[in-house]
């Protein structure tokens, strides 16, 4: 056959090159390959048809071969690929200035915002940002490679409990605190920090003191000294003295020497939501699903989980004029776990009748349904996003129930946003007094000392009727987590958090008796053992370093009076369960106290039947209503020096839990007494073995 008559159809064409018969291709493309193309247009749609196909079948089969050893996880969720994108920095010319926070309740949070906020107000030429320190890096390297760039910063750093930093400083502090091999590696660094506390509590701010330290050893320069915030007296006095001090510091670090030297006054605002109100049929679905409820992966204070009241039951006889309840939460199915000694952090709500008083006082109907806005209309921010994240759109009544502080006393800034809408001039002017530093002694005697709650001090001024958005974001604050310690294990009750807490009931100064919003709330629940429509709260768990030691067989001593055996009921569960499982347990001591065996001796069955089952070696009570003299648990302690002493020296951990106020400072005191006693040491030596138990974790405190 003639090679020059040879005509293939497309098909053909693509056959033959499939199945390489190239002797067809090469007599089809003695044509030119305009030729072929204008002769048979089909060609170059099924050619590239063919291409595309066959990359697809290259690339199925490449996946398919790389995802195949990961059949077996098929059924798992998902997890997204997160790309973090390294930060761009643009030098625009202006001095930058980072202020960090720790906060525990928000104190911290609104400190560093109002520092912030007037210092753009009086420095146009620098750029302010707050930056919550558990945001600031995602790793130890991270915090290092990132803060040796920095050449201005403030820290507001709260310390609660036994002076321990607040959750969302933990890390940080973790890791500057830990590592001590750096020499002096901030000398381009200057410094303020200001500390928040409370003076009643043995570690008066430690955390905001050491970070302080440590920023000055590591060649740090500090520009004020640290701020020391006592919040037992009025905590917005010192964070005002101490903010005086920074502006001078700042005027000669951020004012060029064209720059005006005497700064306009600066008037803070009144912080402001935008609302907008909605029909009220919407409120329909409002409890149907709560923003704190389920479906997170990871539950925190942030994403807690509904939990049901499974079983409440009172600890204290009828003999008793007080109340202590026994409270278990349902956690099966939530996916929330914890470990003996943790904390359970519990959201709960106001009592109706204080609602209704926040209702009257603010003079609008509990039916009225609105969603507040931290952003204009126009999408730009109010307040350069200084107001708090806000809350799912709900009934004024909802939002009074669930987000509103209203017991607490007022800070000064709660009152200048009264005085700001209050109709009277004469209240207005004495409510901006009362926040005046002309007022200081009326307001530490009118409000501190005498506990007066925000409801009693606007019902003093009923004039003052502040919008909804006024009174979310600066007048009351947000209704916070009550936290307490996990009185169960979960080797025991892996499906159950026990609580035990003590109700709150008060007469205030003022005559005004105070209930505790939480602890009322547990009095009242109804549990799923009484009713399927049982209570429920959105929970979530608070790791805790106050843990059993890892060797089942070291010695320990637990001191807990009145609730402060919670967590020791959860320590002593554990070690039967470890018992049960084959276990050598080491000797347990428990001095626990009450004010009457017949009243209150709470779980006074289990406690004799660890001591029969062998998970407690010795149980010591004192009763400190039962005899002539009061006799608590320091005064049993000294009775058993010589037992406590042979423990430690056989390398024992000494465990305290309650009111650190009060008892715990007892406790200590007495430890120190008999370390020095039946150590035959003087008083230096004594203090310095004490502080050497703490700083080893064989002397810890979870302290209220």
């Amino acid at each position: 056959m003639d090679s020059s008559s040879v005509k293939l159809s497309p098909l053909d064409l693509m056959s033959a090159i499939l199945k390489g018969n190239f002797e067809l291709v090469n007599a089809s493309l003695e044509e030119s390959p305009a030729a072929i193309i204008i002769g048979n247009r089909e060609v170059l749609m099924v050619l590239t048809t063919s291409i595309a196909v066959l990359i697809g079948c290259v690339i199925l089969l490449f996946w398919r071969r790389s995802g195949g050893n990961k059949s077996s996880l098929a059924a798992e969720t998902p997890k997204p690929l997160i790309i973090k994108q390294p930060e761009v920095e643009f030098d625009d010319g202006k001095k930058k200035v980072t202020i960090f926070f720790g906060t525990q309740t928000g104190t911290a949070e609104g400190f560093a915002k109002a520092l912030a906020e007037e210092a753009k107000a009086r420095y146009e030429k620098a750029t302010f940002k707050v930056i919550d320190v558990d945001d600031y890096a995602a790793d130890d390297d991270e915090y290092e490679e990132k803060l040796k760039k920095e050449k201005l910063v403030f820290f507001f750093l709260a310390t609660y409990g036994d002076g321990e930093p607040t959750d969302n400083a933990a890390r940080f502090y973790k890791w500057f605190t830990e590592e001590n091999e750096r020499g002096e590696w901030l000398s381009n660094l200057q410094y303020g920090v200001f500390a928040l506390g409370n003076r009643q509590y043995e570690h008066f701010n430690k955390v905001g003191i050491v970070v302080d330290q440590i920023l000055a050893q590591q060649g740090a320069k500090r520009l004020v000294p640290v701020g020391l915030g006592d919040d037992d007296q009025c905590i917005e006095d010192d964070f005002s003295a101490w903010r005086e001090l920074v502006w001078p510091e700042l005027d000669h670090l951020l004012h060029d020497e064209d720059d005006a030297t005497v700064s306009t006054p600066y008037t803070a605002k009144v912080l402001e939501y935008r609302v907008v109100f909605h029909e009220s049929s919407d409120a329909a679905l409002q409890d149907k699903t709560w923003a704190n409820g389920n479906g997170h992966a990871v539950h925190d204070i942030h994403h807690p989980c509904r939990a049901n009241v499974a079983v409440r039951r009172e600890l204290h006889t009828p003999a008793s004029d007080r109340s202590c309840i026994h409270l278990e939460f349902d956690i099966s199915g939530t996916g929330l776990i914890y470990e003996t000694g943790d904390h359970v952090g519990v959201y709960c709500e106001n009592l109706i009748e204080t609602v209704e008083e926040g209702e009257r006082l603010l003079g609008l109907s509990p039916d009225a349904y609105f969603s507040i806005h931290t952003d204009n209309e126009d999408g730009t921010s109010i307040s350069g996003g200084s107001l708090p994240p806000p809350f799912p759109p709900c009934t004024l009544r909802t939002a009074l129930t669930r987000y509103a502080d209203l017991l607490s006393s007022p800070k000064k800034t709660a009152l200048l946003a009264l005085a700001a809408h209050a109709s009277e001039p004469s209240e207005a002017d004495q409510l901006r007094f009362l926040a005046s530093a002309a007022g200081k002694d009326e307001y530490a005697q009118w409000i501190v000392a005498s506990q007066r709650s925000l409801l009693e001090v606007m019902a003093e001024f009923p004039s003052a009727k502040p919008p909804l958005g006024v009174f979310f974001a600066a007048v009351a604050p947000r209704l916070q987590p009550r936290y307490y310690s996990i009185s169960s294990s979960p080797r025991v009750a892996p499906s159950r958090i026990h609580v035990t807490c003590a109700l709150v009931y008060e007469i205030m100064p003022t005559g005004r008796i105070h209930k505790g919003v939480c602890s009322t709330w547990m009095k009242n629940a109804v549990p799923l053992e009484e009713s399927h429509d049982c209570c429920w709260a959105p929970v979530f768990v608070r790791q805790s370093n106050f843990k059993l030691p890892a060797d089942t067989s070291v010695p320990i001593i637990m001191i807990g009076p009145g609730t402060g055996l919670a967590p020791f009921r959860g320590f002593l569960q554990e070690r039967f369960a470890l018992k049960e499982a084959g276990a050598e347990l080491g000797p347990a001591i428990l001095f626990f106290g009450c004010r009457n065996r017949k009243m209150d001796y709470i779980y006074e069955d289990e406690l004799k039947n660890f001591v029969e089952t062998g998970a407690l070696s010795e149980l010591v009570v004192a009763f400190s209503r039962e005899g002539p003299t009061k006799e608590y648990v320091q005064h049993k302690m000294m009775e058993k020096a010589s037992d406590i002493w042979n423990m430690l020296s056989h390398g024992a951990y000494i465990y305290v839990c309650g009111d650190a106020k009060g008892m715990a400072k007892d406790v200590h005191r007495t430890l120190h007494t008999i370390v020095q006693e039946q150590g035959s040491m003087d008083s230096s030596k004594a203090e310095s073995m004490v502080k050497n138990l703490q700083m080893s974790g064989r002397y810890l405190r979870d302290v209220w």
